[in-house]
């Protein structure tokens, strides 16, 4: 080998070395926090997995002590519960405290729900009313559902305004609600049924947009 291509061997080792050492610190402390961010993400996706494994075991915790009708036990458990969940077993609470004759318990269950999900709040919503209504309340039912509201929605607002004598509006309301329910379905019979109760007439199916 030549003794030019020895130097320039030697020369590259020593600016290899410089560099090395002019940058070690931040080469280690960069690989430092690549593993520190690795070991990081993988402890943060442990933590959810364990998180929602415990969720759903108190879930279901709470679902077996509304079956076996200990809601003393199950209000407390509800409460307690996050996210989804927290409206899923309010929901079951409210129904079966229903059952058990605790309307007044139902709706104040109810009310302490914070769905963050359009169609579950939207749920909530309808049965809140619907216990209003049952409770003599039709016009605190009414505000709960906003105009442009789903077939369900809007079912239950037009349940209230004939609850306070308004067959009109109700009219207005069970019609709109039949242009989004399927043709054939059981919903949109018994909305047909409604209409005709407060003097509407249900369109042809093909008339309707």
């Amino acid at each position: 080998m030549a003794i030019d291509d020895l130097l320039d061997e030697h020369e590259q080792g020593e600016r290899v070395r410089t560099w090395l050492r002019d940058n070690g610190a931040g080469l280690i402390g960069g690989v430092a926090l690549g593993l520190a961010l690795i070991g990081g993400w993988q402890w943060w996706q442990k933590q959810q997995s364990a998180h929602q494994m415990q969720a759903g075991t108190q879930f279901q915790s709470t679902v077996d002590a509304i079956q076996a009708k200990n809601l003393k036990q199950a209000v407390p458990q509800v409460a307690a519960l996050d996210g989804t969940y927290a409206v899923l077993g309010a929901l079951q609470l409210a129904k079966a405290q229903l059952q058990a004759g605790q309307r007044d318990a139902a709706l104040a269950t109810l009310r302490k729900v914070k769905a963050s999900d359009p169609a579950l709040a939207s749920i909530v919503r309808q049965r809140i009313a619907r216990l209003l209504i049952d409770a003599g309340k039709a016009k605190e039912a009414v505000a709960l559902i906003p105009d442009g509201a789903d077939a369900s929605s809007l079912e239950v607002r037009g349940d209230a305004l004939v609850a306070l004598g308004d067959d009109a509006k109700a009219r207005a309301d069970y019609q709109h609600a039949l242009t989004q329910t399927e043709v054939g379905s059981p919903r949109r019979r018994l909305l047909e049924l409604k209409l005709s109760d407060v003097g509407g007439k249900p369109a042809a199916p093909e008339a309707q947009s």
